[in-house]
């Protein structure tokens, strides 16, 4: 029998219509047919939108140095009509262990998928089996970026592993189909096609949109290969960061724009207009930097447009179809993105860049227009979310919390004051060493840790309100041993908390 939450327990009964049924001793609750599944005001529909390293700083709505430039005017419209979380995280900023956090509300020590290269175990429990159960009817279509039959899905339609850009394959439960076309328009297809003519009308649906766009190497469709080829874009304060307020790790990466932002493949130097430019003016040093900085930021942003674009997609379907006031509208990211902060791109560290994730979510008459949340939020609570809202049992050993709450305005008096972080792929490509951390409103504490690791482990600890963008490292300070102190109770606090295993910590 799963075990419910406490506070969640009340809320599934009263919403689900269920009458008593007893025989043989044994009272039972049983739904009333079909029809008692179809959305109504307490069992909204779910649409989830989510995009690949999709960095926050390149969501008009989040502001910064791209506030001004109108990049995506209709993810903008979700946070314009619904919320806007300041403080989402993730858990392990790397691409299928996100996902993986997404399907099971755990980290990855309990799930299982540590890094990209794991296997997933996809009978594990997961919420969409849950949804199932529940009378929802799901349905996956994109990346997931888990290999194997995809499980609690009525229709499930994803790229296998990373995909690619152009004239795409997916698998179907019947096999591969290829398709032409980009794949960011070809996503949105199937998906349209999935609410015009898959879905059951008697049952509340969650449909997941997951594009593989904007990951490198940044091929956005042709319509916007060339769109922001005369547009300079603000480079970052820390563009030409020198690490030095930083440790091993942050010095010895490889994942810089000055040296591993390879030219044809990443920045597609040999496009005619790119190499005419570099053949006359032959940028070298600082100067090529900045130049690969743009390139890099004009490819990154057409990818983004057609993923703005097909947001827009959806979100006219919705309307036209009458289906945009019972649907609760979310877009999230598996991971933040480098945008040349730091001179970098690609994402894996805790700082705050690639640990922050996009969210925005709307709901019309529950979700007040134009609010912004400034709790601690994670990705390990998506899970339970999708399930607060269809009224589901959310699992007792789910690790995240419910984010209804918070939508409607209403912090509960027990939201978690710090996050914890732990990420695990190294060796490997960018050569990020191993870390995990704590975060609480305003500091920030990281430990550094193996082999490559002067004598096995460095801390760095960082104020976040005196230092935003984490140049220099205060943990050698003695002013600040007792807030070290502190944040090392915290840290174990957590992973006691996450059951981190011993050999992990």
């Amino acid at each position: 029998m799963m075990t419910l939450r406490e506070n969640n327990k009340g809320s599934y009964m009263k919403r689900l219509p269920y009458f008593i049924a007893v025989g043989l001793g044994l009272i039972s609750l049983v739904p009333v047919g079909p029809s008692a599944f179809a959305a109504d005001a307490n069992r909204p529909n779910i649409v989830w939108m989510f995009a690949d390293d999709h960095a926050y700083q390149a969501i008009g709505a989040y502001g910064g140095r791209l506030e001004k430039e109108n990049l995506t005017p209709n993810i903008d419209r979700i946070a314009r009509d619904g919320m806007l979380f300041e403080r989402a995280y993730v858990a392990n900023s790397i691409c299928a262990p996100s996902r993986a956090t997404l399907l099971t509300g755990k980290h990855s020590h309990l799930n299982g998928k540590y890094d990209n290269r794991d296997d997933f175990n996809h009978d594990q429990q997961q919420f969409q089996k849950i949804l199932q159960d529940a009378g929802y009817q799901t349905a996956m279509i994109g990346k997931i970026h888990l290999d194997g039959k995809m499980q609690g899905f009525d229709y499930w339609e994803v790229l296998p592993g990373q995909g690619v850009y152009n004239n795409p394959i997916f698998i179907t439960e019947e096999g591969k189909t290829q398709y032409q076309g980009h794949s960011t328009d070809i996503v949105t297809d199937r998906a349209l096609n999935w609410l015009k003519h898959g879905k059951d009308d008697s049952k509340p649906f969650m449909l997941m949109v997951h594009y593989k766009a904007p990951h490198r190497e940044w091929n956005p469709a042709p319509r916007f290969e060339e769109a922001f080829k005369n547009r300079t874009f603000p480079e970052p304060e820390t563009l030409f960061d020198d690490y030095s307020g930083r440790g091993t790790a942050a010095q010895q990466q490889e994942m810089s724009i000055r040296e591993t932002l390879r030219m044809i493949e990443d920045v597609k130097s040999d496009r005619p207009d790119r190499a005419a430019y570099l053949e006359k003016y032959k940028p070298q040093g600082d100067d090529l930097v900045r130049w690969k900085y743009q390139a890099y930021m004009q490819d990154y942003l057409a990818c983004i447009a057609g993923v703005d674009e097909n947001v827009g997609r959806i979100l006219k379907y919705l309307k036209e179809n009458h289906l945009d006031q019972n649907t609760v509208v979310m877009y999230s990211a598996d991971q933040g993105f480098y945008l040349g902060e730091h001179g970098w791109f690609d994402k894996r560290f805790m700082y705050e860049e690639s640990f922050r994730t996009p969210l925005l979510a709307r709901w019309p008459g529950e979700i007040s227009a134009g609010s912004r949340n400034h709790d601690l939020v994670q990705n390990i609570d998506f899970a339970e979310t999708f399930l607060d809202l269809a009224g589901a049992p959310i699992p007792a050993d789910m690790q995240g919390k419910s984010l209804v709450p918070l939508m409607r305005g209403k912090t509960p008096k027990d939201w978690r004051k710090s996050l914890y972080y732990h990420y695990y792929e190294y060796p490997a490509i960018h050569s990020v060493r191993r870390h995990e951390g704590v975060v609480n409103k305003q500091y920030k504490l990281i430990r550094f840790y193996g082999p490559d690791v002067p004598n096995g482990e460095e801390w760095e600890l960082y104020d976040r309100e005196s230092d935003p963008h984490e140049m220099k490292s205060i943990y050698n300070s003695p002013e600040q041993m007792h807030r070290i102190a502190e944040m090392k109770r915290e840290l174990q606090r957590l992973r006691t908390f996450y059951k981190v295993p011993a050999e992990q910590q």
